[in-house]
């Protein structure tokens, strides 16, 4: 009996490969090998790039909720502190966009961190 050969599968399998590498420069998107060298690359710096966007997303809210404390005559870290204290699970997106939309309420969280801080030394 002849030995099977890979045949249609291999031609498939190449055909996936360059096509997820369509767009890249040279032979990155022209030959088999190297396509799949790039795609692998590219793939180690999309993990790594989506744990650094959260990581600068999150840097972001808190400089935005650091300059509405600040405002407010408040520090950020005493201003967590009392909204833990208080009782209040706001993560810091949520914090962040109250504080850009709706100031009056962020008064209120200001006011209500405020009480519930153990240090009277807030500026």
């Amino acid at each position: 009996m002849p030995r099977a050969r890979k045949g249609a599968a291999r031609t498939q399998a190449r055909r996936r490969l360059l096509r997820e590498a369509r767009g890249y420069f040279g032979t990155k998107s022209r030959l088999k090998q190297q396509a799949k060298v790039a795609l692998m690359r590219a793939g180690r710096f999309a993990w790594r790039d989506r744990r650094a966007r959260r990581r600068e997303y999150r840097s972001l809210w808190i400089t935005r909720i650091t300059a509405a404390c600040r405002m407010r005559g408040m520090r950020y870290s005493v201003f967590i502190n009392g909204l833990s204290r208080a009782c209040i699970l706001l993560n810091r997106k949520m914090l962040s966009q109250i504080a850009i939309e709706d100031p009056t309420t962020f008064d209120t969280l200001v006011e209500t961190a405020k009480k519930h801080t153990t240090c009277k030394v807030a500026a």
